[in-house]
């Protein structure tokens, strides 16, 4: 396979979630390799960054503001993707949230319904809406990808709601694969371990955070550039014969006993 396999010269993606974290930086990398890219999130100020980055580097994008929770603004923002660039090859389901550091018993309602709404929930309302539009517009493939977590199998106290959604959605892309396949889309997943992001933060520089760092093999968290290559593996024609598949990028964490 040639390293051409992996390049993203002129596909379109879209992204959930793209203001900060790992969507932010999806957008950079992915348009650093040619793709034509499509942001949503709520914080259109933060989307407007993006996109001046990604210009200024020498790239293409587009920022549309995004409630995941709210159908229309999810078709108006697949929509727009479709019509400013001609396609949308690729959704990255990438919007998340956490209610803090909460168990089953200190979850409120409001709390478990925030977090599955936006980790779960919209993950499959953009899918669907997204596998509508491929078969209207006669597309000839699709390729959905979402960032799930290793919290998906392995956990820690206060994390609850979190890592339920993130189990559901490990096993949602599973399914829709099974399912999407008859319409040529790929349905994968991305799992990071631990990376510093906001959602992460309030762990990762607590004073158990040295700690806790001791139950990853490779003694470190994650830094957002060593997602670049699995992140290229599933958006280009590289993964073309992975759908299903789970690619964990966590330092040997998930296969620890500590």
């Amino acid at each position: 396979m040639s390293k051409e396999t992996f390049q993203l010269q002129d596909k379109v993606v879209a992204i959930t979630g793209a203001s900060s974290g790992f969507g932010y930086h999806f957008a950079q990398v992915l348009a650093q390799e040619g793709a034509k890219v499509v942001v949503g999130a709520r914080r259109k100020d933060k989307l407007e960054e993006c996109v001046k980055e990604i210009e200024q580097a020498g790239g293409n994008a587009k920022a549309c503001e995004l409630d995941v929770l709210e159908k229309e603004s999810v078709s108006n923002f697949l929509e727009a993707a479709i019509e400013t660039y001609g396609a949308c090859d690729v959704l990255i389901n990438n919007a998340g949230v956490e209610a803090g550091a909460k168990t089953y018993q200190t979850t409120e309602e409001e709390d478990w319904n925030y977090v599955i709404d936006t980790n779960l929930k919209s993950a499959w309302l953009a899918s669907k809406i997204y596998t509508d539009l491929i078969i209207k517009k006669e597309f000839s493939s699709g390729n959905i990808i979402m960032i799930s977590s290793i919290t998906d199998s392995r956990t820690i106290k206060g994390q609850f709601s979190y890592a339920v959604s993130k189990g559901g959605l490990t096993r949602m892309t599973e399914v829709m694969a099974l399912e999407a396949a008859r319409f040529n889309i790929r349905v994968n997943a991305l799992a990071p371990g631990y990376f510093l992001t906001d959602l992460s933060r309030l762990l990762l520089e607590s004073p158990m955070s040295e700690e806790f760092k001791k139950g990853i093999p490779m003694r470190r968290y994650g830094e957002f550039p060593e997602l670049d290559g699995p992140l290229l593996l599933l958006a280009s024609d590289a993964s073309r014969y992975m759908t299903g598949s789970v690619v964990v990028v966590d330092g040997g964490h998930i296969c620890s006993s500590l």
